[in-house]
């Protein structure tokens, strides 16, 4: 057990170190040429009730802003474990936010809200560690709207998009806040979590609460399950299966590169990290489907680990919503799995189509 433990943990680490390789960035100043630099932000949310009842009297949320507010508002949701400012990279700022692109900073206001539990907003690691109210996607989807209704004064959104994570919480959005002309759920299913990618999901949970070293959330140094496991999970449901062969197509390559995974610092917080998976369990859009009133287009790719489209879920459930569709990104050596859809050169004139033709809604 404790080998099959020490396993979990170690490919936890890999995983997380494969997707943050797989998105290479140009230098801040470079992107800066391309769009207005990014503003950062803190919105204090006053008497915050997560789902579970609890009460906040102050909750943060942290957020980055690029453009000007009189602008079109856009609101960007990031992934698990990532940030609102680790949205501003070359493969998907660089591809959408310049002169001419599709989100054009010149014509749009762009959100980026760090979701509770992440990035600079309010987390256990700020000093309740597991004591920490037990958030999920829907807390984090009210406090984004709070941030947009109440400190950005909003009333419409002209996109909702999200990734991974986001794009689950944009599926949410869509059902539970239908401000928006239109929803772009990318890397996601509007299906309860379930199958593998939460049986992983929860060997990530349980991997760091079965840690001696975890100490019910009260350690001294950082339980080395939480890098293990992280690396697990990114190995098994990241990368694609072409990309990751064309990476590592020897033993020899194979082991350099888990080596370099396994040797990455793990520069998180375990009870952090504990929280933002196990916040997806109870995720499960599917009965609210038919509320959605938003253009929406559903983006996931045809190697994604995590949401495999062979399964026919994305295409079924689909038809459920009123001006819903679906696009699915091909395989190829060039894509990264469930990575892929971090990568907007990819589908970015496929948005680019659907920002001309989708009306404006009404708003009350």
């Amino acid at each position: 057990m404790k080998a099959l433990h020490w396993l979990v943990l170690l490919t936890l680490q890999l995983l997380t170190s494969f997707m943050q390789t797989a998105s290479a960035q140009v230098p801040t100043s470079s992107l800066q040429k391309m769009y207005p630099a990014p503003q950062e932000g803190d919105a204090v949310l006053r008497n915050f009730q997560f789902h579970t009842g609890e009460v906040f009297p102050e909750l943060t949320i942290h957020y980055t802003t690029i453009g000007d507010p009189k602008n079109e508002p856009v609101l960007v949701l990031h992934g698990t474990t990532g940030s609102g400012m680790g949205m501003v990279n070359s493969g998907f700022a660089g591809e959408l936010f310049g002169a001419g692109q599709p989100l054009d900073a010149s014509k749009y206001f762009i959100i980026l809200p760090d979701a509770i539990g992440t990035g600079k907003s309010t987390k256990p690691s700020d000093g309740l560690r597991a004591k920490f109210p037990k958030y999920n996607y829907d807390d984090m989807v009210d406090a984004q709207y709070r941030l947009v209704s109440e400190h950005f004064g909003l009333k419409r959104l002209r996109l909702v998009i999200g990734n991974s994570m986001g794009g689950m919480q944009t599926w949410l959005w869509a059902i539970k806040y239908p401000i928006m002309d239109v929803a772009v759920p990318m890397a996601s299913m509007p299906t309860e979590m379930a199958s593998r990618n939460w049986m992983l999901r929860r060997l990530i949970v349980d991997s760091i609460r079965r840690d001696p070293e975890w100490m019910d959330g009260n350690y001294k140094v950082q339980p080395k399950s939480a890098l293990f496991a992280g690396a697990f999970y990114n190995i098994a449901t990241n990368g694609g299966t072409q990309a990751t062969y064309k990476a590592a197509p020897t033993r020899a390559k194979a082991d350099a590169l888990l080596d370099a995974r396994l040797n990455a610092k793990f520069t998180g917080d375990a009870n952090d990290f504990l929280y933002q998976w196990e916040s997806s369990g109870d995720y499960n859009p599917g009965s609210g489907l038919e509320k959605i009133t938003a253009t929406l287009l559903a983006i996931n790719s045809a190697d994604d680990e995590r949401n495999p489209p062979e399964l026919g879920l994305l295409q079924r459930e689909i038809k459920r919503v009123k001006n819903g569709s679906y696009y699915i990104i091909p395989a190829s050596e060039n894509t990264a799995g469930h990575g892929t859809t971090g990568m907007a050169k990819f589908w970015k004139d496929e948005l680019a189509k659907l920002l001309q033709s989708a009306p404006v809604r009404q708003v009350r």
